[in-house]
């Protein structure tokens, strides 16, 4: 097993006192400013080209910095950020329903379970409301009501309708708006954008972040690229666990490249599960299909009440039917959280009382829905959600209860950054989910795309100037002897992996990582389970490098050599996963550890103890470095939605 040494406590320098709802506004006042003759004179460089890159490429490069933008994808509008369905949450209270940026602050520091920062938290709920402006002024289509107004709707975890959407394609949508904004900059020669490129490096210079060592994808030629300051917004490391609701190309590489370099990673075992996923069809898949959770607003979630029921649906009564989230859960309903969706789901199953092949699945029956509103109005919220459904799995959703089944989704964990978003080396900062700093130990529904383009549009301009306004930049050239490493890692790097020439596809190991990821580290882990994975994930990363086989060669499109090297990433990024869950020995959010539940089988936080961020400096024997989480407005409670 792993061995770790504890190191100082890790503190948020940045992170402005004083009344909650001043603190953003003190930050900005006291950040330098850099005027816009000298902000041409600055390079930066973004990598990512999602919702948290796009918007912040484009904001950067309007403000007068030049961009240098990178992305994997063939065009920033492939990015995953496209595949959001369900809203973005803002405090516009449009409803007149008792919203409010505190209430916004307030639900989603509960609904982290207490693990998130406040003053992080509070800004995010603070700066939502500009991102709706925004997102409008760009021409988001998003729902209106019949008088014109924006239409909203709930999502889990809230009593509240805050979540504005574009039917079942929220995130494509903003994504477009994004992309506009950036090829806006691209056509003026502000942006400097390279598609189909692979950040495989950081290049740190003084200890600053200079610059990236990449790869372009179709060529193989290695290139480096040098900057005053670099951005990551690179998105989260949820394909870890293999079957997973993310596109098959996300991954991790960039962030835990940095990590490597120096950049210390933060709560790795908050991962996500989604409690709307289409159940897994068999071994042969190898991603998982997301629907959206704004399903749960109209659809009711139920299994028979008889264990292996084999009836079809429609010929089980009303009264032979266990609606369990509306029984256990009465104040919420459908609505409660993800965290305690998904457990939910996961104890009816392990029960016997599961649906469909194995019975892993539950059904989401809109029966009562069409039947209250009419197919017509059902079409108009969820049209394409349902044809998607129907086209994965021949079942009309119109007719039949769609089934689903909890699913890896999202991750909390990230990169640890200070308020300013900076992480702990110097003009690296880190920005949407490849970051850890909003959502505590469990996201909310639709804080995902708040988070990224509050991160992109309105914090990063800001802090970042403040980095470039303190100056102090030094001239750095290619033949610096920290450049020349860093490029000479990634060719050896390369080579190294075309020359293992074994008899195992990437595929496989990445199969088998996922798996035991899923059993062990999964919806519930205990130390028993992580342990025995902790044994596992060297030998398996052992195998990897004696009998991995990688086909064709370095200078040439080659999507198993991109496959491995981040695969490859995966089974270090694994182990350090597993250790941040054995060591936390309480249960929180989507961090499940039955040796900690209470009697009525939730989880059991231990606020003396762990109510702080783990954050991990990378080493032979990793360090752990403890950031104490503070709560002056909202004060930890055992979470309750009854």
């Amino acid at each position: 097993m792993l061995d770790y040494t504890i190191g100082e406590p890790i503190t948020d320098t940045k992170a402005p006192s004083g009344p909650i709802d001043e603190r953003w506004s003190a930050r900005k006042f006291s950040a330098k400013l850099v005027n816009p003759a000298n902000r041409r004179k600055h390079r930066v460089i973004v990598v990512g080209t999602g919702l948290a890159g796009g918007s912040a490429g484009a904001t950067l490069a309007e403000q007068g910095y030049h961009v240098v933008q990178f992305c994997f994808q063939d065009s920033p509008r492939r990015a995953h950020s496209v595949a959001a369905q369900g809203g973005i949450n803002a405090a516009k209270n449009y409803r007149n329903d008792g919203d409010s940026v505190h209430r916004l602050f307030y639900d989603t520091v509960k609904g982290g379970d207490f693990r998130s920062r406040e003053s992080n938290v509070y800004r995010l709920a603070e700066v939502s409301a500009q991102i709706i402006d925004q997102a409008v002024a760009q021409g988001v289509p998003f729902a209106r009501e019949y008088g014109g107004l924006l239409d909203t709707r709930s999502f889990g975890g809230v009593q509240v309708q805050r979540t504005f959407y574009a039917r079942g394609q929220t995130g494509q949508q903003l994504l477009i708006g994004a992309y506009q904004a950036l090829s806006r900059q691209i056509d003026a020669g502000n942006v400097e954008l390279h598609p189909r490129t692979e950040m495989l490096d950081l290049i740190v210079v003084d200890g600053r972040a200079r610059g990236i060592v990449a790869r372009d994808l179709v060529t193989g030629e290695v290139s480096t690229h040098l900057a005053d300051a670099v951005v990551l917004a690179t998105g989260g490391y949820g394909n870890v666990f293999y079957l997973s609701t993310n596109a098959k190309g996300s991954n991790a590489s960039a962030i835990w490249r940095a990590h490597k370099r120096g950049a210390y990673f933060a709560n790795p075992c908050f991962t996500q599960i989604h409690p709307t996923c289409i159940p897994r069809s068999g071994d042969h898949q190898s991603k998982l299909t997301l629907m959206s959770e704004s399903l749960r607003n109209d659809g009711r979630i139920w299994v028979p009440k008889a264990k292996q029921d084999p009836r079809p649906p429609d010929q089980i009564p009303e009264d032979e039917r266990d609606y369990y989230l509306e029984r256990l859960y009465p104040s919420f309903g459908n609505l409660v959280p993800r965290d305690i969706a998904s457990r939910a789901a996961k104890n009816i199953c392990d029960a016997g009382f599961g649906v469909g092949p194995g019975g892993l699945g539950v059904y989401l029956d809109f029966a009562d829905a069409i039947a209250r509103l009419g197919r017509p109005a059902v079409e108009a919220r969820y049209g394409n959600l349902f044809d998607m459904y129907q086209r994965i799995t021949a079942e009309n959703p119109y007719e039949v209860p769609m089934r689903i089944y909890p699913a890896i989704h999202y991750t909390m964990g990230g990169l640890w950054v200070d308020y300013d978003l900076q992480s702990t080396i110097p003009g690296m900062f880190v920005i949407g989910e490849a970051n850890f700093s909003d959502h505590g130990a469990n996201r909310l529904g639709a804080s995902a795309l708040m988070q990224g383009l509050a991160d992109g549009y309105f914090v990063l301009p800001a802090t970042l100037n403040d980095y470039i306004g303190q100056g102090g930049f030094t001239d750095v050239t290619l033949d610096d002897p920290a450049v020349v490493e860093a490029q000479t890692g990634v060719r050896d790097r390369i080579e190294r992996l075309l020359s293992v020439n074994g008899t195992r596809s990437v595929d496989s190991f990445h199969r088998e990582l996922g798996l035991m990821m899923w059993d062990h580290c999964g919806m519930a882990r205990t130390a028993e389970g992580l342990r025995k994975a902790l044994e596992r994930v060297p030998e398996l990363r052992a195998e990897f490098w004696r009998d991995v086989r990688i086909p064709g060669t370095g200078e040439e499109l080659n999507q198993e050599l991109e496959k491995a090297g981040r695969v490859a990433d995966f089974l270090e990024l694994a182990e350090l996963l597993l250790l941040d869950a054995l060591v936390r020995e309480e249960s929180c959010g989507g961090h499940f550890r039955e040796e900690h539940q209470t009697p009525e089988g939730e989880a059991a936080r231990d606020d003396e103890n762990f109510s702080h961020v783990s954050a991990w400096e990378y080493g032979e024997k990793p360090v752990l470095h403890k950031e104490p989480l503070n709560f002056d407005y909202v004060h930890p409670t055992q979470r309750s939605y009854t």
